[in-house]
């Protein structure tokens, strides 16, 4: 008689518990006949799953369902303080961070002004205890913290390669920031993570393949292919604001992350530039400038920037052809759709595919928001992937 695989049930067990938790995230409170019919589940099995989750303090009742002739049906729901994460968006000069609880709740923000610390451990713990503090919990409740930071990623290692804006964040931070914070960290590219915010709950919610460009002080670019993220093999895809582009200098010293041909097009001096030549206001940034001309309806200036930006465009939907186009950043943002149509069609006179290209959907700061998607991610897989005994 062939032997059975031992750990089998468990692991049954262990992927129900999994998939109803995840029910409970995305539909909301379920009775245990609810529960069993969107599972399969028998409700006895049902009532054994939710008992289990229950003794761990992950699912409570939270109310009831009017019944017909018998009494009203237990609901149960997620227990949002079970597990909370963490999300940070590092910058020159301050740390924004976030805490939100296991459902998604963003419960606590705050942005901490660092000064002149150049430490990114001293910088991000300072953070994180604020905001922990501001949410009434312990830092010790955090089960992930997600840092977003400029720069480039190492895939392999998480570790930061380099950063010419953060000079301080470099190989060997990550491991310091563990040391100090746990084993939990990770450090993502912040366009990533704009990017993964987009396909979570923007613009791009549903889209397999798509980017996002990233328009403001620098120039970026987020992609995702069949919904994961595509970080190249050193972390340096989407550095489009190096991309060559004919009629502009190449770099002489990479090191200057304003000599890439593409940067020198769409950056600040480029915009300033188009703005004197088109008659609209001078402003101290790139997005004051364009929202200048988008409330004074300058369609020329418009239609030049419209036009520079789809060449960076058009240079990734030849080679990645994605379906979706999103811009973001502070430029992309200030733009609206009034520049996202125009780049659309401007794409379209220069490039054999037309990607549908459209503006930003997602609230308040998209690369803390994303930050805390993925710290979600993995704090979910971890909870939710251990509620049976080995």
């Amino acid at each position: 008689m062939p032997q059975g695989h031992p750990g089998t049930p468990r692991l049954l067990r262990r992927l129900n518990d999994r998939a109803a938790l995840e029910l409970l995230l995305s539909i909301g409170p379920l009775t245990r006949a609810e529960l069993g019919e969107h599972t399969g589940l028998s409700k006895v099995t049902s009532g054994q799953l939710l008992a289990r989750l229950e003794e761990r303090g992950l699912v409570a009742i939270s109310g009831e369902r009017p019944g017909g002739r018998g009494p009203n049906a237990a609901l149960y729901a997620v227990v949002p303080s079970s597990a909370y994460v963490a999300g940070l968006e590092v910058l020159p000069g301050s740390v924004t961070a976030g805490v939100a609880d296991i459902t998604g709740a963003v419960v606590a923000e705050r942005r901490v002004d660092v000064g002149g610390s150049v430490d990114p451990v001293k910088a991000v713990h300072a953070a994180v205890r604020r905001v922990c503090d501001e949410a009434g919990i312990s830092m010790s409740k955090l089960r992930a913290l997600v840092i977003g930071t400029r720069g480039v990623v190492d895939p392999r290692t998480g570790d930061v390669r380099f950063s010419f804006d953060l000079p301080a964040w470099h190989a060997g931070v990550l491991a310091d920031l563990r040391a100090a914070l746990g084993s939990s960290v990770m450090i993502e590219n912040d366009v990533n993570l704009a990017a993964l915010a987009e396909h979570s709950s923007g613009a791009a919610r549903g889209v397999d393949d798509f980017v996002l460009v990233w328009a403001g002080v620098g120039q970026g670019l987020g992609v995702m292919l069949g919904s994961r993220l595509h970080r190249g093999f050193t972390g340096g895809a989407g550095e489009i604001g190096w991309l060559p582009v004919p009629g502009e200098p190449l770099p002489v010293d990479v090191t200057e992350p304003q000599s890439g041909s593409f940067q020198r097009l769409v950056g600040l001096a480029a915009v300033i530039d188009l703005a004197r030549e088109h008659g609209v206001p001078v402003a101290p940034t790139a997005a004051e400038i364009v929202h200048i001309a988008v409330t004074g309806d300058c369609a020329p200036f418009l239609d030049a920037l419209a036009l520079r930006l789809a060449i960076g465009v058009a240079a990734v939907t030849v080679v990645l052809d994605p379906r979706l186009v999103v811009l973001s950043g502070d430029v992309g943002r200030a733009g609206g759709a009034a520049l996202a149509t125009r780049v659309e069609e401007a794409v379209s006179r220069i490039c054999p595919s037309r990607p549908r290209v459209t503006v930003t959907e997602v609230p308040g700061d998209p690369v803390l928001h994303g930050a805390l998607t993925a710290a979600l991610a993995q704090a979910r897989e971890e909870v939710f992937s251990s509620t049976v005994d080995a």
